[in-house]
């Protein structure tokens, strides 16, 4: 998975990141599929091995276009993790409280302790996306805003904190079919928001701030994995894999059982 990861200091050209790639897996959808349920299985003993540790905390950063399938990702790739340790984290318009707070003050709060995961569904992010591309604060505000993240995702590492983060990336014409598809098939014309089609129109001013972000704040400590995600099953399996790899490589255990346990006998 290393070819999707953005390397310190690289200028991400977005172009030269084809969103409809599926070089990393040789089959078909189905054997593809079948290897996210493999990948999947393994999370879930990974997580409960996370949980029970009590030793270290994932945060999972999913950004993308609308209709990239970041609410696919926390269904497919998570459907099968314990609740308990696992949260998901929805950051949309800030509340008058948080607005009275500096940008990362929500942010914050949502951070996994030991032995939790946490899945940020947008997250600070947005506060170098929508506020530039919306003009929503002045450019000075929001370039600062780059070094302040990385010395905030440093602080957070340096915590003990594990931080992946994966910017989903589709092209034009498969949020095309996406956002059609949700006029077309009744059970779905819920997502459907006609304030999406005023953002579709803004991808050029979007695609600009994706690739500065990329660009300034994939670090060594939280790295950016741009993923190809207009194949939905091969999304999976990226982020899967990305996921699996990282969490093996904590080197976790259960912890030893209470001394004396194999003599009981329950009657």
């Amino acid at each position: 998975m290393k070819r999707y990861r953005v390397q310190p200091g690289s200028s991400v050209n977005l172009k030269k990141w084809d969103p409809a790639d599926k070089s990393a897996f040789k089959g078909s959808k189905a054997r593809g599929e079948a290897k996210v349920l493999q990948l999947t299985t393994r999370l879930e003993t990974l997580q409960e091995m996370l949980y029970a540790e009590h030793k270290h905390k994932v945060l999972i950063v999913l950004q993308g276009m609308d209709t990239a399938g970041k609410d696919g990702v926390i269904r497919k790739v998570f459907e099968g993790v314990n609740p308990q340790g696992v949260e998901v984290a929805s950051f949309k318009l800030p509340t008058p409280v948080e607005l009275d707070h500096d940008y990362l003050w929500r942010a914050h709060q949502r951070v996994p302790a030991n032995g939790e995961m946490t899945i940020f569904n947008r997250s600070y992010y947005e506060d170098v996306l929508a506020v530039r591309v919306h003009d929503l604060v002045p450019p000075k505000v929001w370039q600062r805003r780059y070094a302040q993240i990385n010395e905030f995702e440093s602080m957070l590492v340096e915590e003990g904190l594990t931080v992946l983060k994966f910017f989903l990336h589709i092209d034009p014409a498969e949020q095309k079919k996406r956002l059609q598809a949700r006029l077309d098939e009744p059970h779905k014309r819920w997502k459907f928001n006609e304030g999406d089609l005023k953002e579709r129109e803004l991808w050029a001013d979007y695609t600009k701030a994706y690739e500065t972000l990329l660009s300034k704040t994939s670090t060594d400590d939280a790295p950016w994995y741009i993923v190809p995600a207009n194949s939905k099953w091969y999304r999976d399996l990226v982020i899967a894999t990305v996921l699996v790899e990282t969490l093996r490589g904590l080197k976790m255990r259960y912890p030893a059982p209470q001394a004396g346990l194999a003599e009981i006998v329950i009657h």
